[in-house]
């Protein structure tokens, strides 16, 4: 048999495997051009047309400035309400007989709890947290029971030798308070929400906008309702903390076996039956790590609270970043992630151990062990109640504190003066900070002011419109229109200027990394107990080492949001990427695929969906750390609302945090395109 000659096997090639070529269309006809791609795909052409329209809008006006003639004075009957509920707060019906009740009930709880700390003192309380530790992680000599109860007396230990036992016990009390309350509350909803189509539907759009709304938009309306002090901060950490218990207890709820809940229908369960001995037993996983997601949240919102009154660690930390005491901050800041860590450890363990249960049953034995192990923790309680004082001091002795305040703001002096603007060349971090500032944040914030109004609410129906539906670009338009009646639209745009420098610089991080972690095995490992901890801190402590390096600017809270935002990002692009269908990633390899042709043309596009929802995720943790960012040097909303609580001033502080759920519905509807339509 004879070799084909070159010109043979040319003639032989398809269409496709030819340069300028296609399969499908005679040989000769060339690829379509850009207005033939257009024409196919005609949003693109009035996505490009909007944007054309946004850049040659702003050159030729050079000012967005809303219409004055188009807004509302809003601040006058503001200042009325505000003055009607200082003059009515304690003679008004509705606050004797139902808002009176509830501020009673949360200040009383928080102080019999903490006076049961006090009377236990210290050895008390220690030894009682070490064991409920142990018990939560099985009860047993098993490795997952010794390290829980490990982690909780070091914790315990170094609070005490930080000489913060008095402020941890205050935002202990205040946070099994809060856990229980937000437990309970979320269960409920979640339970009603999960056996009913009607409650689901109803309740959905209110979890989405709290979980949309920044921990900030909650506090001062309570405020003005609850005045300054712990039921405040306790209310608004309940409704903060609520809506992962409940909508994970849905989740669990609506997504039992199916077959489990037909075995049980046949042996003749009624509906509350199948729920309690089959579908609230089979939702234990998920309910487990709603409260844990609770937890989390209970804390993070806790030392937010600090800024209508409550004590604990978050005002240690507030006033220590007020004055920049940097050490003080640090150390406060150490026994916020410790007690973060111990929370997250200790529930983490106890969904473990539930589920070792259910995958290899509990033995009569061992379930006795730890009933009695309960039972004991139980009567240590009392035991202490009555003779703690006599046992030990109620705090933690002063001879065996450190004081490690001023070494720790030499250390970070030190670090300032070497890294912030000491390195050779290179600069440093406040020289870094200060390039970002003038040459990114500055430019965005130029761009939007000098942008129309009514050109940046085009782009915003457009991309609106184009990722989801004409509801989404009608909700942003709405948002948009809302921020400029209230007259805050140069305000409006300084935060998103900075919204969208963090969010870019969190996706370009957190796409990269998260890339590397589901490729790469050895990245994983090293990134996971990063990303762990830093889910667990909360907000407020990531301005502390950023103050450090950058001092206070629009930078400083930038940097704290990408820290803040990234781990979401990160996880959800690595989980994105590692389960996308196995049979595509094994017929490109058997194609022929590179590694890379293989990210590029089958992970990445097939995981499109994932990579949307860390975007969106990305969005909603960087709005609101910005905001809160307003604290050291952000300035726009984030500091009128920060003006607004310090002061009580309804007026300063209500409109700002309205802008800012209007900036978050708009963006989260932006990012997050509908599924229910074939997509172009």
């Amino acid at each position: 048999m004879s070799t084909p000659t070159l010109s043979e096997q040319d003639e032989k090639k398809p269409a496709d495997a030819v340069p300028g070529h296609r399969q499908d269309s005679p040989a000769g006809q060339q690829v379509p051009g850009p207005l033939a791609v257009f024409a196919r795909n005609p949003k693109l052409l009035v996505l490009l047309l909007a944007v054309l329209v946004v850049i040659v809008s702003a050159a030729v006006s050079g000012s967005g400035i809303w219409p004055q003639s188009w807004t509302v004075d809003i601040k006058s009957p503001l200042n009325d309400l505000d003055d009607w509920l200082v003059d009515n707060r304690k003679s008004h019906w509705i606050f004797l007989y139902f808002l009176l009740h509830i501020s009673n009930f949360a200040q009383s709880s928080y102080d019999s709890l903490l006076e049961l700390f006090d009377a236990m003192g210290y050895v008390g309380v220690t030894v009682v947290g070490v064991l409920i530790a142990w018990a939560a992680g099985g009860a047993d000599l098993s490795r997952r029971a010794l390290r829980t109860g490990g982690t909780a007396l070091a914790v315990f230990a170094v609070c005490g030798v930080l000489d913060m036992w008095e402020s941890t016990m205050e935002t202990l009390s205040l946070m099994v308070v809060a856990v229980i309350l937000s437990t309970v509350v979320g269960f409920v909803l979640g339970l009603a929400s999960g056996v009913s189509d009607r409650f689901e539907k109803l309740l959905r759009p209110v979890f989405d906008t709290m979980q949309v709304m920044p921990a900030f938009a909650y506090l001062l309306p309570l405020l003005l309702m609850f005045d300054v002090g712990v039921p405040s901060a306790l209310i608004a950490t309940v409704i903060y903390a609520s809506p992962p218990m409940a909508r994970l207890t849905s989740l669990g709820l609506r997504s039992a076996d199916p077959a489990a809940l037909e075995a049980s229908a046949s042996l003749g369960a009624s509906s509350w039956q199948r729920l309690w001995t089959a579908r609230l037993p089979l939702a234990r996983k998920q309910m487990m790590l709603g409260l844990n997601q609770t937890i989390m949240m209970c804390l993070s919102m806790v030392v937010l609270a600090s800024l209508i009154g409550s004590d604990g660690l978050g005002a240690e930390v507030y006033k220590a970043l007020g004055s920049l005491d940097i050490g003080t901050a640090l150390t406060a800041g150490t026994a916020v992630v410790l007690i973060a860590v111990l929370l997250d450890r200790t529930t983490s363990a106890a969904g473990e151990r539930l589920d070792a249960t259910v995958t290899a049953g509990a033995t009569r034995l061992m379930t006795r062990v730890r009933l009695a192990v309960w039972t004991l923790i139980l009567v240590l309680i009392g035991v202490f109640a009555a003779i703690g004082s006599a046992l030990g001091e109620q705090e933690w002795p002063e001879a065996w504190t450190v004081d490690l305040t001023r070494p720790l703001q030499s250390i970070v002096d030190g670090l300032t003066d070497t890294i912030g603007s000491g390195v050779p060349v290179l600069g440093g971090t406040v020289t870094w900070a200060h390039g970002f500032t003038e040459y990114v944040l500055n430019p965005l914030r130029s761009g939007l002011e000098t942008t129309p109004w009514w050109a940046l609410g085009l782009l915003v129906a457009v991309v609106g419109w184009i990722v989801g539906t004409w509801r989404a670009a009608l909700t942003g338009v709405i948002c948009l229109g809302l921020i400029g009646v209230m007259g805050l639209w140069d305000k409006s745009m300084d935060t998103f200027s900075q919204v969208i420098g963090g969010l870019v610089v969190t996706v370009l991080i957190g796409v990269v990394l998260g890339i590397l972690t589901a490729r790469v095995g050895r990245v994983e490992r090293m990134l996971r107990p990063v990303l762990d901890t830093m889910q667990t801190m909360p907000q407020f402590v990531y301005l502390i080492p950023v103050i450090a390096l950058v001092g206070l600017s629009r930078s400083a809270g930038i940097i704290a949001a990408v820290i803040y935002a990234c781990p979401a990002v990160i996880r959800i692009t690595a989980q994105g990427l590692r389960y996308v269908d196995p049979s595509a990633m094994e017929a490109s390899r058997s194609l022929g695929a590179t590694s890379r042709q293989q990210l590029l043309g089958v992970q990445l596009p097939l995981a499109r969906k994932s990579l949307l929802v860390g975007v969106n995720q990305g969005v909603v943790l960087v709005l609101s750390m910005v905001v809160i960012a307003g604290l050291i040097g952000g300035g726009a909303l984030g500091y009128d609302v920060v003006q607004g609580l310090s002061k009580g001033n309804l007026s300063q502080g209500l409109p700002a945090g309205i802008a800012i759920v209007c900036l978050g519905i708009m963006l989260d509807r932006l990012t997050q395109p509908t599924g229910g339509r074939p997509r172009d």
